[in-house]
C-alpha cells in the first residue's frame, strides 16, 4: 500500500500535461515497471491512440483485434506474455464511472506481476481515468491524442457538450455513441443524476455543419439551464422552447426525447417533443415503445408540455435512435427499418451497454455501404434497479 501511495501522490501532483511522465517514473521506482504507455480511444472508438508528444501520436492499435483492445472491450486487465526479457504486459482499463477512456499498459518482470500488484495498478489506472478527465480541463494534449483524424468544428462543438459517453451506477448503466463521430452536426444526448433521479434527454439535430451545431448549443443549454433551476422535465421541455422560437422564431427546431427516473422505483415521465425513439429489450423481445407526439422544441411560440408515465423494470435495456439510425436508407432508397434495427438490439443483447451503442451504429454502417447522409445517434441503458438494502 505504501507504494499504491506513493505513485497516488506523483499523480495528484502532476502538471495536467505531465500526468504519464509522471505515472510512468512512479511505476519504473515503485512496481518495477520496465515501459509504461498510456493509450485513448479515439473518438469513432475503433482505435487506441498513443499518447506520445504532439502533434502527432505513434501508430493507433485496433479496439477490436489487439491485446490492448481486448482489454479495453472486456474492462478487466489483460496479461500478455512478451519475449523481452521475461517481462509481462498487463494492458489495464483507464474508465471514470463507466465511461472507457483507453488502456494503461506497464511492461514489468513476471515476477513481479502478482495478484496484488494486478489489483493495485489496476486501481492506480483507475485514478489516472480521473485525473486526466479533470486535466482535461487545463490542457489539450489527451483530447488531442483521442484524434485519429480532424474534427470539423461543428463536431468540435457537440462532443465538447456531450457529459461522456458512458455512465455507471448500481442502479443503471448507460453508453451512448454519434457517427459520423468527426462530422457530426446536430445530435445530442445528455444526462445528470442525483441521489434520487436521473434526467435523461435525446435529441435529434436539425440542419447540416456550424448551423446545427448552434441550434443543438442552444437547447441543450436551455434544457441544462432549466434542469438546474430545479423545474420538471414539462417545463424544461418548454423553457427551452422558449428560447429556441426566440432566437429563430419557428424556422428552427429541435426535436428532443426528455426522460426522467426515480432511481428507487424506476418510474418515470416522459416528454416526447419530436423524432427520437426509444425500443425495449425485455424477456429476449424487443419492442417500440411510442408516446404522445408533441411539438418540437422551437416550433411554434409558448407550445405546452405534458408527460407521460413510463416504467423501467429490472433487466429492462432501452435504445435510444435518432432518425439518423431507424430512417436510414441504402443507395437504392431502401430503409434500415424497425425490423433490422431489432435483429441489431438483438445481436448486442449480451454486450456491456457501453459496447452496444458502437456495435448498432457499425450493423448500420454495413447494412448502408455508403457514407452517411445524416447524423446517426445510438444510446443504451441498462436498468438494474436500485439494490435491496442489506
Amino acid at each position: 500500500m505504501t507504494n499504491f501511495l506513493a505513485v497516488e501522490r506523483a499523480l495528484r501532483t502532476a502538471a495536467p500535461h505531465d500526468l504519464l511522465r509522471s505515472i510512468r517514473a512512479a511505476l519504473t521506482e515503485h512496481y518495477h515497471a520496465i515501459e509504461v504507455d498510456l493509450l485513448l480511444a479515439d473518438y469513432s472508438l475503433t482505435v487506441l491512440q498513443p499518447v506520445t508528444a504532439l502533434p502527432h501520436t505513434t501508430d493507433p492499435l485496433p479496439v477490436q483485434s489487439s491485446p490492448e483492445g481486448r482489454a479495453f472491450g472486456s474492462q478487466e486487465p489483460y496479461e500478455q506474455s512478451t519475449a523481452q526479457d521475461g517481462a509481462v504486459a498487463l494492458h489495464l482499463p483507464v474508465t471514470v464511472r463507466g465511461d472507457r477512456l483507453g488502456i494503461l499498459t506497464v511492461r514489468m518482470p513476471e515476477e513481479a506481476c502478482t495478484a496484488e500488484t494486478v489489483g493495485e495498478l489496476t486501481d492506480l489506472a483507475e485514478l489516472l481515468g480521473h485525473e486526466i478527465v479533470v486535466a482535461e480541463r487545463d490542457t489539450d494534449l489527451y483530447l488531442r491524442a483521442r484524434r485519429a483524424s480532424r474534427l470539423t468544428l461543428a463536431a468540435e462543438m457537440q462532443w465538447q457538450l456531450l457529459p461522456a459517453r458512458a455512465c455507471a451506477r448500481p442502479e443503471y448503466a448507460i453508453g451512448a455513441q454519434l457517427e459520423p463521430a468527426y462530422d457530426i452536426h446536430g445530435d445530442n444526448f445528455d444526462w445528470s443524476t442525483t441521489a434520487d433521479t436521473l434526467t435523461l434527454t435525446v435529441t435529434n439535430g436539425m440542419g447540416e455543419g456550424i448551423q446545427a451545431s448552434l441550434l443543438t448549443n442552444l437547447a441543450i443549454n436551455a434544457l441544462r439551464n432549466a434542469r438546474r433551476a430545479g423545474v420538471d422535465i414539462a417545463d424544461q421541455a418548454a423553457l427551452a422552447d422558449q428560447a429556441v422560437y426566440g432566437q429563430y422564431r419557428g424556422n428552427q427546431y429541435v426535436s428532443t426525447l426528455l426522460l426522467s427516473f426515480e432511481l428507487s422505483t424506476g418510474r418515470g415521465k416522459v416528454v416526447d417533443a419530436g423524432s427520437p425513439q426509444l425500443w425495449r429489450y425485455r424477456d429476449r423481445s424487443v419492442e417500440r415503445i411510442e408516446f404522445d407526439a408533441q411539438l418540437p422544441l422551437g416550433m411554434i411560440e409558448e407550445s405546452d408540455y405534458v408527460t407521460q408515465d413510463f416504467q423501467a423494470l429490472p433487466g429492462d435495456r432501452l435504445i435510444f435512435a435518432s432518425d439518423g439510425v431507424y430512417a436510414a436508407s441504402r443507395e437504392g432508397g431502401e430503409p434500415y427499418s424497425e425490423r433490422a434495427l431489432a435483429r441489431a438490439i438483438h445481436a448486442t443483447s449480451l454486450l456491456h451497454a457501453a459496447a452496444v451503442p458502437r456495435a448498432i451504429l457499425q450493423e448500420l454502417a454495413a447494412y448502408r455501404d455508403a457514407d452517411p447522409d445524416d447524423d446517426a445517434l445510438v444510446l443504451c441503458m441498462d436498468w438494474f434497479g436500485r439494490p435491496a438494502e442489506a
